[in-house]
């Protein structure tokens, strides 16, 4: 339940509620870093609930099974970078250089902490039927959203031939890359690679190298 202040149709949380919020925020961050750190086998509620320095009972509150905090996380951790990704670019100057920045951000996406932990997600579910079921909309839903996302950065106007195939083209490479760099620093070779498609993007008719007006 919301408690209403003076001004008027502003909701203020009770101390109870920011309480909560404040444990799920907690539970959410250490589910990511114990897939990162140990994998799906080793990250047990358990374990998070020690890491995240939550009660077991409170753990179970929020998030009765792992497989549920584990979406939780995941969705949670996205929606978080993706506000970061449109914060940072916010402050980009307008310009040739402009793409190339959005396009560095973006790959910065798929190397990071949320990646990894992603990654051990999807290698579960390839075995697992119920945890598959639960992660296939979430996984579409941030796909959509990662592709418009892109598509506000890139300044692009997918009505022009060969557009939205470019951006999406520029997310599956993007992702492959970041498996790439799972078990070896492939630094070198992403650049080569990131270099020759961004003259490919910056060619493209229907992009406006990211400059993003309503951003």
């Amino acid at each position: 339940m919301f408690l209403y202040g003076q001004a008027e149709g502003v909701p203020v949380r009770t101390p109870q509620q920011e309480r909560s919020r404040v444990t799920q925020a907690r539970l959410l961050e250490s589910t990511v870093e114990c897939l990162v750190e140990h994998g799906w086998s080793g990250t047990t509620t358990t374990v998070v609930a020690a890491r995240a320095g939550v009660s077991r009972g409170a753990q179970l509150h929020h998030y009765p099974t792992k497989s549920e905090l584990v979406m939780a996380a995941v969705e949670h951790l996205a929606e978080r970078r993706a506000a970061e990704i449109r914060q940072e670019a916010a402050v980009l100057p307008a310009g040739p250089q402009r793409l190339d920045r959005v396009v560095d951000m973006l790959a910065a996406a798929f190397t990071g902490p949320l990646f990894v932990a992603a990654l051990e997600v999807w290698v579960a579910a390839r075995t697992d039927p119920d945890l598959r079921a639960a992660l296939v909309p979430l996984e579409a839903r941030v796909g959509r959203e990662m592709h418009r996302l892109a598509v506000d950065l890139l300044g692009a106007d997918e009505r022009a031939p060969g557009v939205r195939e470019a951006v999406q083209a520029t997310l599956d490479l993007l992702r492959g890359l970041g498996v790439a760099n799972l078990l070896s620093d492939d630094t070198h070779r992403r650049q080569a690679l990131l270099a020759a498609w961004k003259k490919q993007l910056a060619a493209l008719p229907g992009l406006a190298g990211g400059a993003l007006a309503n951003l």
